[in-house]
């Protein structure tokens, strides 16, 4: 009966070590998809975090069309050593291809949670103190206005309540239910 606490307590392990690392990157990916701003000190943190893969890495993976295909290649790798690591533990021996499938499924479900942890932090922080400069909530507002902005057209304030993070926040739960569970339970066939 031991064997499943242990093997529960290397799978939890594994996922905090790498769940960390591949947020740090995650972030740093989409600070530069929306252009945030690099001297704020939450983004200077993330970039001496990220850069000692990052920058060998960039030497030989160079950009596409403004995508930094370095830190998507290294999401990659992390999720897949991650989803390998994990599928070990548990005694599995993966097929390849269930494994990526699995990855990017991972990888599109962290995206969406910190789209989602992204507004909340917002929503927060305009009812605790409006207007107030703080680094953290320059980020989250670059972070996330690239989404609220569309659902602000699509459904103007209403006098000072602005429900366009409830519209996008649906919009993002939907694409978990409609796009990476599906995903995700393809790879897990595949594996």
């Amino acid at each position: 009966m031991g064997g499943g606490y242990f093997s529960n307590a290397g799978v939890f392990l594994i996922d905090a070590v790498f769940g960390l690392y591949i947020f740090a990157v995650l972030l740093r990916f989409l600070f530069q998809l929306v252009r945030a701003d690099f001297y704020n000190p939450l983004c200077q943190a993330i970039v001496t975090v990220t850069n000692p893969p990052l920058r060998p890495l960039r030497r030989y993976v160079p950009s596409l069309a403004g995508l930094d295909t370095a830190s998507i290649l290294l999401l990659l790798v992390l999720q897949t050593a991650n989803t390998l690591l994990v599928a070990l533990v548990l005694g599995l021996s993966p097929n390849p291809i269930g494994l990526l499938v699995v990855a990017v499924a991972e990888l599109l479900g962290k995206v969406v949670w910190t789209f989602i942890g992204a507004i909340i932090i917002q929503v927060i922080l305009s009812w605790v103190s409006p207007g107030a400069y703080n680094p953290v909530a320059a980020v989250v507002y670059s972070l996330t206005e690239p989404l609220l902005a569309p659902a602000r057209r699509v459904l103007p304030p209403l006098g000072a309540i602005d429900l366009s993070p409830l519209i996008v926040i649906l919009a993002l739960q939907l694409s978990q239910i409609l796009v990476v569970a599906p995903l995700r339970d393809l790879g897990a066939t595949l594996l």
